[in-house]
């Protein structure tokens, strides 16, 4: 992989991350590719190359915001992880399905519901500070506690 594109990708994320202010998503993505490895080495050198061919190059080219394509990241290893279904959580606890080309709201978090309901959910994205709606969501879905503490 070429260092220059990695650098120049690096550093508009960066500056979109200060700008916006949003939560850095690739300390998500580190464990998901770490679990992706583990249960299918396929998939995880398919998640690589999309990594290096298609999600580095595309940000380090300007073509795409780095924060909607870091998402869309997140959420094609959440897709390998576990079949399922990707949604928005709106600060007031409201969930909607994810468009793929719609706007990236900073303030949703975007959470991937495996099919197998005995599964925990998968982060794509949090806001920088979650909502009260936003904090219980997550408190059942992804970390699996049944009383909010």
């Amino acid at each position: 992989m070429n260092s220059d594109l990695t650098k120049k990708a690096e550093q508009l994320l960066l500056t979109a991350l200060e700008t916006t202010g949003a939560r850095d998503p690739r300390e998500f993505y580190r464990d998901q590719l770490r679990e992706l490895r583990e249960l299918s080495l396929e998939k995880y050198e398919d998640a690589v190359t999309y990594y290096e061919g298609t999600l580095i190059p595309s940000i380090a080219s300007d073509e795409v915001d780095p924060l909607h394509a870091w998402a869309k990241y997140g959420r094609l290893l959440a897709l390998a992880l576990a079949p399922g279904e990707t949604v928005q959580i709106d600060e007031t606890g409201r969930a909607s399905s994810y468009v793929e080309d719609s706007g990236f709201d900073l303030s949703s978090m975007m959470l991937h519901m495996p099919n197998d309901t005995s599964s925990k959910a998968t982060v794509v994205t949090l806001p920088s500070t979650l909502s009260e709606a936003q904090k219980a969501t997550y408190q059942v879905l992804v970390a699996g506690k049944q009383k909010i503490v």
